[in-house]
């Protein structure tokens, strides 16, 4: 059985509603100035044709495809499936498309960017750690913007939107001496993300600061991952010669989950009793009862809007803004991994 390909056409839907074809095209364009009463004819003229708009042919027309690009690394935190629902969600209330691109954490993004440009896509958002200069180069000389999201990269002109990470850090370590702790110890995450090291950052100049040395501050690394940092807590805290922290940053709430999965369940200690526990994004699963761990809440609404707004898709004759660093602060969230002392109560 062959297929029909008799597919009806805006000038048909046009005929049927008395109306325009240049009418059909505004109702079915997200945002774009109609009459509801002519919308609602046009509608109805397309049910009774079973129409439905070519989005290739448009884009034929308009030189846009309202398709943007979404580089994600590391889909074993949860905090970058939260990014990509939130993204797909904005930017499909705007009549977009996401076009999706996932690379290994830690690995470069240029592979990425060149399977991207295969398409016609409006813009790129990268969430991956790394990307060469010259593929943001290639990116612009093609006329698509591209807009980093939670983190930059050093000597790069390619925008980025992030959380403020270094303050961030700051927060968790002001969190730690103010319930009282004196010793400490991190996990950390890809060491060549300036994401984990912003944190880093902010969490030992804070500590230095009240007079903790930075030789006193145990360190070890945790691969961004659970595994990573359940494996991590285990060879931190086993050893019973060595002196226990009083307080354990991990980079992000993914790994704190898992370093205190491995204290309570593999070492017997209690949290926040034995050892305070802090976190870094806010993510749901951080929120539930098991953990209620205290963290810092990224603005991941207020990113996405900065990121949208820097990428310009509703103004492709805007110029491709470069060189953009726009740090959002984040937020302390007490909960129950560290004691709240009373000044916060």
């Amino acid at each position: 059985m062959t297929r029909s390909t008799n597919r009806s056409t805006s000038f048909d839907v046009a005929a049927l509603a008395g109306v325009s074809q240049s009418a059909v095209s505004r109702a079915f364009t997200p945002g774009s100035s109609i009459a509801e009463e002519t919308r609602k004819k046009v509608y109805e003229a397309a049910r009774k044709l079973n129409y439905v708009p070519n989005s290739i042919a448009s884009s034929l027309t308009t030189k846009r495809t309202n398709i943007v690009a979404l580089i994600v690394g590391n889909m074993a935190n949860p905090f970058y499936a939260h990014v990509l629902h939130a993204f797909s969600k904005k930017l499909q209330e705007q009549g977009r498309q996401v076009l999706i691109f996932t690379v290994d954490p830690g690995a470069d993004s240029d592979e990425a960017i060149l399977h991207v440009l295969k398409y016609q896509v409006d813009g790129v958002i990268l969430t991956a750690a790394q990307l060469s200069t010259r593929m943001t180069s290639m990116c612009h000389d093609r006329g698509i913007p591209i807009v980093l999201f939670n983190r930059y990269i050093p000597g790069s002109d390619a925008s980025g939107v992030r959380c403020d990470n270094a303050a961030g850090g700051r927060l968790i370590a002001e969190a730690f001496l103010a319930a009282g702790a004196q010793s400490f110890a991190m996990i950390t995450g890809d060491p060549k993300g300036t994401t984990s090291k912003d944190r880093v950052r902010g969490f030992v100049e804070r500590l230095q600061e009240a007079g903790i040395r930075r030789s006193d501050i145990v360190e070890v690394e945790g691969q961004s991952s659970y595994e990573g940092a359940f494996n991590a807590a285990m060879g931190l805290f086993r050893d019973k010669n060595r002196s226990r922290p009083d307080a354990l940053f991990g980079i992000n709430d993914i790994m704190a989950m898992g370093a205190i999965d491995a204290l309570r369940y593999r070492l017997g200690l209690r949290v926040p009793e034995d050892l305070m526990v802090a976190g870094f994004d806010d993510i749901p699963e951080g929120r539930r009862a098991p953990y209620q761990l205290t963290t810092v809440r990224q603005p991941i609404n207020q990113m996405i809007e900065a990121t949208l707004s820097i990428l310009h898709l509703d103004d492709p004759s805007h110029g491709i803004e470069r060189g953009i660093d726009r740090p959002i602060s984040g937020r302390l969230i007490w909960r129950n991994t560290i004691p709240v002392p009373p000044e916060y109560r």
